[in-house]
């Protein structure tokens, strides 16, 4: 461990060493940089391009709208911003010496449509980036599915991405490429969510309207995330709007929902602003599903939530910038006479954007807190209750040297959780724990001709376990042509939370924390287990095309390999203590069935194919998934109840009328069946309460169920039609009135969802769901 600590560190010292001694080479060079804002609402303006006319060099904005470009000779310059939807914006800059000019660059929207530049610059973006197994979302790409409930979110988009397997309408979770929920690392302007979907599987804890990007990590994500095995979510929001009082009301069949923002500090050009975002969504389904769907359940459908979120953010005349937000999203689910679930998860923090003096640097910071409680009644049966709470802060540098740029930082998160769960038979799992953890990381983004290549390298160290994890990464992509593009990525990985239910759980509601358990297993498979954490490699290979100039497609081949995983016991039948764990004790008993948590390996591999056609009236998105997903517990090798092996999306929209007023969205989802386990009969099960004194021949027993092969059977296949029509009316210069009829699962189909085994009764997914929406923006 010694001497990978010291490469480790003799990596990061080398590679700044590099950093100054390029920059010191060409501190004769000159400096362009600053930021890109929407002069409407003060907005930042993201992943557009910021170049010098006739020349090579150039750069994207990023999510915060800022550009840097560095190593410029001296000499007369037009800096150019090109934009869809926005006119292009020209300024002369003039370069002598070490010159570091900032600009603030204000785009106007445009009175016609710029289809293609819209092409331009994401293919620019294709080439100058790795993107590897990453997904960038917009608002307006959400917009683009049907809007169930009469309001486009997040939840849903996701159904369409390659690689997620979406497990059902109710109490359904979204698993990424073989990872389960936990193994998703979920980010809201720096601060860690928790549980970002509600009960009812439909909708997202957030506001689209609020969003300003989501990036969506599948797998081989780079050196500045870390934490998680499979997956990252990395959101952020909009700052509100720096001009003037704006806002969205809107209301459906399923919920109601309010957005504010305006300026406490108006924006004038090159200066300072203050301004805020408040935004407010809940449902009401549990009332309303019983006037408007009752042919679907009479006592109405259990779904209610409140979601509340708010932001300050505090500009500076240079771009830097301060925000200070929090947030409380609760939800509810009560089954009359069964039971009752509800979680609420509330948080606030802040980040922050430095621009020094005269360097190419960019610094970016966070501090925040957030606490997530859950808990499930069911019956008779013992309260799960399951919380945590805790910090996540971190410091980052960015060093822009020409096409190149390296970024570094720190991060620290502390957290404690809270577990109480009663199994079958009656035996309890709990835990109370405190856990820090802490990491550094470095990554090096290079441009060598066609070549890019990205290394990258994170540190992690667990201190409640005691356990570092060194953990390299890399991307690369090599540029054959301007429409053809070659493109890997890989990493080692880890974690230490592991959710309060099991893999096996078919249905469950019921998704609590657990921090890195020290209870665990010494052997597995054979082999001494020499550390507490859960761990994955991972590479991607894939390939892009652009066959046409509206046309894109993207093809990945991937395999994740989870080679140790930490699972509830569902098989704990005795305690852990010396009367069961002493090898010359006569009761002496396998771990298997006296450990609170068991130790798992597994693998999930695959591959996806995605097809994007857009032009102004028309967006098409198609996308098939091929995956595999095994596990295997010591005992027995089994698919895990959402290894779905084929998985189709196809969307479509369409806008049409005077001003291009209507919008007709579709999206149809096909998908196997999971794995389930079969019933091969039934017998009496007794449980001799009274010991050997138990009189087997007069005593009444309970009925038994006898499985077979765990998981070795297949549902139906689902399959899905959902269609939205929009209309919009424009009102004054500002005001925006939309109306919106959706129809989910248009024909009706019978999609099982579970079967009862004693009864045999069958409960579907969602039948066919009408619903109207109305929004009013100003």
């Amino acid at each position: 461990m010694q001497k990978i600590l010291n490469a480790a560190f003799l990596t990061v010292i080398l590679l700044t060493g590099l950093l100054f001694q390029s920059y010191d080479s060409h501190a004769q060079h000159g400096i362009i940089r600053g930021f890109v804002y929407e002069k409407e609402s003060g907005e930042p303006v993201i992943f557009t391009n910021v170049y010098l006319y006739k020349t090579t060099h150039g750069a994207a904005t990023d999510v915060n709208g800022y550009f840097t470009i560095s190593r410029i000779p001296d000499g007369n310059y037009e800096l150019m911003v090109t934009y869809l939807g926005y006119d292009t914006l020209r300024v002369e800059v003039t370069i002598k010496g070490h010159t570091v000019i900032t600009k603030q660059l204000y785009l106007n929207k445009a009175s016609y449509n710029l289809d293609a530049v819209q092409i331009t610059a994401e293919r620019e973006e294709a080439r100058s980036d790795t993107r590897t197994s990453v997904i960038k979302i917009t608002p307006k790409q959400i917009s683009k599915i049907p809007t169930i409930g009469g309001q486009p979110d997040l939840a849903q988009y996701l159904q369409v991405l390659p690689g997620v397997i979406f497990t059902g309408d109710q109490g359904g979770q979204l698993y990424i490429r073989g990872g389960s929920p936990i193994q998703n690392k979920v980010l809201l302007d720096g601060m860690v969510i928790y549980n970002p979907f509600h009960s009812i599987g439909l909708f997202s804890v957030f506001d689209t309207d609020i969003l300003r990007n989501a990036d969506i990590y599948t797998g081989g994500f780079n050196a500045q995330h870390g934490g998680r095995i499979s997956s990252v979510m990395d959101l952020t929001t909009r700052d509100g709007n720096k001009k003037h009082l704006a806002g969205k009301a809107g209301a459906s069949t399923f919920g109601a929902k309010l957005m504010l923002e305006g300026p406490i500090k108006k924006q004038k050009d090159n200066g300072g602003s203050v301004s805020f975002l408040l935004s407010a969504k809940n449902s009401y389904l549990k009332q309303s599903s019983e006037l408007i769907y009752s042919y679907i359940d009479t006592a109405g459908l259990p779904f209610n939530y409140t979601d509340v979120y708010g932001k300050v953010s505090i500009n500076a005349a240079n771009g830097s910038k301060v925000n200070i937000y929090g947030f409380n999203f609760n939800d509810k689910v009560d089954y009359t006479n069964l039971a009752t679930y509800q979680w609420n998860s509330t948080g606030g923090g802040s980040n922050w954007v430095v621009i020094p003096g005269n360097n190419p640097v960019l610094m970016e910071g966070n501090f925040a807190y957030s606490s997530y409680d859950i808990s499930m009644k069911e019956g008779s049966l013992p309260e799960r209750t399951s919380s945590i709470n805790g910090f996540n802060l971190g410091m980052g540098f960015t060093y822009f040297l020409g096409k190149d740029e390296i970024k570094y930082g720190i991060e620290m998160q502390g957290f404690k959780t809270e577990f109480d769960f009663t199994n079958l038979i009656g035996r309890k799992i709990s835990q109370v724990e405190n856990t820090t953890e802490l990491a550094g990381f470095v990554k090096y983004k290079m441009t060598r001709g066609k070549l890019l290549f990205e290394p990258g390298f994170r540190m992690q160290y667990y201190a409640s376990l005691a356990n570092f994890s060194p953990e390299p990464r890399l991307a690369m992509k090599y540029n054959f042509t301007d429409r053809f593009r070659l493109k890997m990525a890989a990493g080692l990985y880890s974690q230490n939370l592991i959710s309060a239910n099991s893999d096996r759980d078919i249905v469950n509601l019921f998704y609590g924390f657990l921090s890195g358990p020290d209870n665990l297993q010494q052997t597995f498979d054979g082999k001494d287990v020499n550390h507490k954490l859960q761990k994955s490699e991972h590479i991607i290979l894939g390939a892009e095309f652009d066959p046409f100039d509206n046309l894109t497609a993207n093809v990945e081949v991937y395999y994740k390999n989870f080679s140790q995983l930490t699972n509830i016991n569902r098989n704990k039948i005795f305690d852990d203590n010396s009367d069961y764990n002493n090898p010359n004790n006569p009761n002496y008993k396998p771990e298997y069935l006296r450990k609170d948590f068991i130790i798992e390996n597994g693998n999930a591999n695959g591959f996806d194919v995605s097809l994007k056609y857009e032009v102004r009236k028309i967006y098409l998105w198609a996308v098939y998934s091929l995956a595999f997903v095994n596990r295997f517990d010591g005992i027995i090798e089994y698919v895990p109840h959402y290894d779905r092996r084929h998985n189709v999306n196809l969307v479509g929209s369409y806008r049409f009328g005077s001003e291009l007023a209507w919008e007709l969205n579709a999206r149809w989802n096909m998908g196997s069946g999971f794995p389930f386990t079969q019933t091969q009969g039934f017998y009496e099960k007794l449980l001799f309460e009274q010991g050997a004194a138990t009189n087997y021949n007069i005593a009444n027993g309970q009925l038994g169920v006898i499985y077979a092969g765990y998981n070795k059977a297949r549902l139906p296949y689902y399959h899905r039609l959902d269609l939205s029509l929009m209309h919009r009316i424009r009102i004054g210069e500002r005001g925006l009135l939309e109306f919106n009829l959706s129809v989910t699962n248009i024909y009706d189909r019978d999609n099982i969802f579970y079967v009862n085994r004693i009864t045999g009764e069958k409960v579907y997914q969602l039948p066919i769901m009408p619903s109207f929406g109305m929004n009013f923006g100003f």
